[in-house]
């Protein structure tokens, strides 16, 4: 009986110190700078270093899927709606497949090409909490800068601003970004980062794995912004790397009676120098 006892305490107690899974909302299309105009961006939501479970996007506590909220372009200061852009897919993931969106869109005239998506708010049951990731992904045309560095503010309620051009990093750089809320930094707040370590073909992640991560806390990364709301990481591999700044949002927003985590995102691309 005693031994019983001791062995369901150390299940307990390996349960509640495991680390819990990350979720990232993916805008991915393979190039930062890409060759063509013409992208089509898969819009998911996942755990992007182990291919993992994907959620339907906007599924709330009832499994009612509600469609998202937000998703535009803002270029050279001027946002675009592109809500009506968007169609459903089915994305694969390694272990399961889950709803989500792609859109083909068209980079038009130089510069800089930033795209913001806002779901619906997921509901994950395992924490009885909902989620919900503003996210964006910038990408160039012609080398040309314009406002990578820009606030794209409404209808991003928390947002992370990046300090080095998201697009125009060598392995080993460093990358800095600021996280807001309604376009104040955010102190002390937790980002977790994770490298996309599957390549996507079609609607799907590839089998095989990029890196193999020698323990668990390598998969998911946390650091911290400083009182100005900066962070900083060095990018110790080419391939895109995830941002997500936890409750930017704020610890006293709701949906649906429950707590709601508002998160920002930002995907960046580095790139071997060879």
């Amino acid at each position: 009986m005693k031994k019983m006892v001791l062995l369901i305490s150390l299940l307990l107690a390996f349960s509640l110190s495991a680390p819990a899974d990350a979720h990232f909302q993916m805008i991915y299309s393979p190039d930062s700078v890409p060759k063509s105009k013409k992208l089509t961006l898969k819009l998911v939501f996942t755990h992007p270093f182990e291919a993992g479970h994907t959620m339907d996007i906007g599924k709330d506590q009832n499994g009612h899927i509600h469609s998202p909220i937000a998703f535009g372009e803002m270029h050279k200061g001027k946002k675009k709606d592109l809500l009506d852009k968007i169609k459903p897919i089915t994305f694969t993931s390694l272990t399961n497949s889950g709803k989500s969106y792609e859109a083909k869109v068209k980079l038009k005239g130089m510069g800089d090409h930033i795209f913001y998506f806002v779901p619906a708010p997921y509901y994950e049951g395992s924490e009885d909490v909902y989620i919900q990731h503003c996210t964006k992904v910038i990408f160039n045309v012609a080398g040309a800068p314009t406002d990578w560095d820009a606030a794209v503010g409404d209808p991003l309620p928390v947002e992370i601003i990046p300090l080095d051009k998201p697009y125009a990093l060598w392995t080993g750089n460093v990358f800095r970004g600021v996280v807001t809320c309604k376009g104040k930094p955010v102190p002390d707040a937790e980002v977790e980062v994770e490298y996309l370590n599957h390549d996507v073909k079609g609607n799907a992640f590839v089998t095989k794995a990029k890196v193999k991560a020698p323990h668990d806390a390598m998969i998911t990364q946390t650091i911290k912004t400083d009182k100005n709301g900066v962070f900083t990481f060095g990018i110790p591999k080419s391939g895109w790397w995830g941002f997500a700044a936890l409750g930017a949002g704020g610890g006293d927003l709701t949906h649906n009676g429950k707590e709601l985590s508002q998160d920002a995102v930002i995907w960046v691309q580095a790139i071997d120098m060879k």
